[in-house]
């Protein structure tokens, strides 16, 4: 029995395997790097619990990148959920988010110091870096849900075109939200920045897929 013909194109396609376990270890990373923006201490004798105490931003600024972080993964994971092939393009796509993503730790350690010296100005620059970057990641996956709409044999059985459509809304929300932050963190006050941060990790959260069975088509 002669075997199927395999085209040109489908011999470029490959397993999701191999994206999902080099993703999986760039978020370890990231998340590994969060934690060196924490410095130990350096207080005179008797002052330690007090240095400890002001070093807030730190702990604040960990704590939301972390979440965010771990829910951007969750998302990812979400993500190939409905991806049974890869391509090139598909593989840059993801390459220029984790390469985003690996940028937080940088604006977060930034965040922590602004804050922790209490200069205004600082604190804005700051946040506008903060979601700057953070805007940039999301818009980084503005491509991919309309280039697997374009090519669903990328696409694993069962998933339809309007499950693909209906996640563009997150980072769609995530872009507007991280710009609405930078203004108003820097024409407002960086605490309006600091609550949109904080909304959007819920946002990201309440929204993640990586949480949620895949629906299939019965």
């Amino acid at each position: 029995m002669s075997q199927p013909s395999v085209t040109e194109h489908e011999r470029r396609l490959a397993e999701p395997s191999r994206v999902e376990i080099f993703s999986d270890g760039v978020f370890a990373i990231i998340i590994t790097l969060l934690v060196l923006e924490i410095h130990r201490p350096v207080a005179a004798s008797g002052k330690l619990a007090e240095e400890i105490l002001k070093a807030w931003p730190a702990y604040l600024s960990y704590a939301l990148a972390f979440l965010y972080v771990g829910i951007i993964w969750l998302n990812h994971h979400g993500v190939f959920q409905y991806i049974g092939k890869v391509n090139l393009t598909v593989t840059w796509i993801n390459l220029a988010g984790l390469g985003l993503a690996a940028l937080i730790p940088f604006p977060t350690g930034v965040m922590a110091d602004a804050f922790r010296s209490g200069n205004l100005a600082d604190e804005k620059a700051a946040v506008v870096l903060y979601a700057l970057v953070v805007g940039l990641m999301s818009a980084a996956w503005l491509p991919v849900f309309p280039y697997l709409a374009r090519h669903p044999e990328l696409l694993r059985p069962g998933v339809g075109q309007a499950t693909i459509a209906a996640q563009v809304r997150r980072p769609v929300v995530g872009v507007i939200s991280y710009g609405l932050a930078a203004l108003t963190g820097w024409f407002i006050h960086p605490l309006c920045a600091i609550a949109l941060f904080v909304f959007m990790v819920a946002y990201h959260a309440a929204t993640c897929e990586g949480v949620r069975p895949m629906r299939r088509k019965g």
